[in-house]
């Protein structure tokens, strides 16, 4: 990273009266210009929380579109308008509604790695972080639509002794990781904590001592007073955690292909020091959605941050579109 590149941001930050939120699996180098750093819960409410009237994202664009369904007066920019996500690609809208519409009775619980079409048409939005809380919260005579992520709602409803109606989707870096190579170098590495994130395969779980999201991740490796841990999730992480814990070994968990990658998510990658730049100086790319869809999608995202608040929730009895 240029110190003069990270100097102008922060310049242009003052000058824009804007701010910096950036995911975990960010590089390092955009992590530490960002104001505010978190897994796509804490993004969300902060998102609402910050006096500026600008907002840059440095996640992935379905991150910033729930960030303007919650802040509609405030200006959301991403770095790149390609910084897609495979769940959101792996769950189209027209798809998802056929899905809702064969079980109107149940209640959809969507992961927030979602489209804002797909939100409009779902209940209730959650993260990895505040998943459980939610769910908790819904009548146990309610079925429960799942998705899009069939990894981390497979690992909810065991967890939960709870039966789930699962969309077959899955996280294109997470769904590599490799239980048998993982296990070998368990072997290799004995005195190491294994952490992972619930968006991995089953097979891999099952040889995890935590299983949560990033936040709840990074937390572990900062109480734990181990000194090794092999992590099963985007490499992003790392650099917190190294700020947390100087003095721990991070492994990463294993892919199929030795060679490769392939743990990094390509579309978080995407975005860099010079696009974050660009959208402070140009204002561009900008979030922009159709009011109509956005006051739809808002009601799941509503949802989840009353149930987390502690705040009661009224489910509606059927799904009609």
């Amino acid at each position: 990273m240029s110190y003069d590149i990270a100097a102008d941001i922060q310049r242009l930050k003052k000058e824009k009266n804007a701010v910096v939120l950036a995911h975990y699996y960010e590089d390092g180098d955009i992590q530490d210009v960002a104001d505010y750093v978190g897994d796509s819960f804490y993004l969300a409410k902060m998102g609402q929380q910050v006096k500026e009237q600008v907002i840059v994202l440095a996640g992935v664009v379905f991150m910033a579109e729930s960030v303007k369904i919650l802040n509609p007066s405030k200006t959301v920019l991403v770095p790149d308008m390609e910084a897609s996500c495979s769940l959101v690609k792996g769950a189209p809208y027209e798809k998802y509604l056929a899905w809702r519409r064969q079980h109107p009775d149940g209640v959809a619980v969507t992961y927030i790695n979602s489209s804002t079409e797909v939100k409009s048409i779902s209940d209730v939005i959650i993260t990895s972080s505040n998943a459980q809380q939610i769910i908790e919260s819904i009548p146990k005579d309610r079925k429960v639509l799942f998705g899009p992520d069939q990894h981390l709602g497979r690992w909810l409803s065991k967890k939960l002794n709870r039966p789930f109606e699962l969309w077959q989707g899955a996280c294109e870096v997470h769904v590599l990781f490799n239980a048998k190579r993982l296990y070998e170098l368990i072997q290799e590495h004995p005195d190491a904590v294994v952490i992972a994130h619930p968006e991995c395969d089953d097979s891999v779980l099952q040889y995890a001592s935590v299983i949560g999201s990033t936040s709840r991740l990074l937390e572990e490796v900062e109480k734990n007073p181990a000194k090794k841990f092999i992590v099963a999730t985007e490499t992003g992480i790392f650099h917190q955690m190294q700020k947390k814990r100087p003095d721990v070994t991070l492994i990463q968990a294993p892919v199929m292909d030795a060679g490769c990658s392939c743990n990094d998510c390509p579309y978080m990658k995407m975005n860099s020091m010079q696009k974050i730049k660009h959208a402070l100086e140009t204002f561009k790319p900008e979030i922009t959605l159709n009011e109509e869809l956005r006051i739809k999608a808002q009601t799941s995202l509503d949802r989840m941050m009353s149930i987390t608040s502690g705040k009661p929730v009224e489910w509606p009895k059927a799904f009609t579109l």
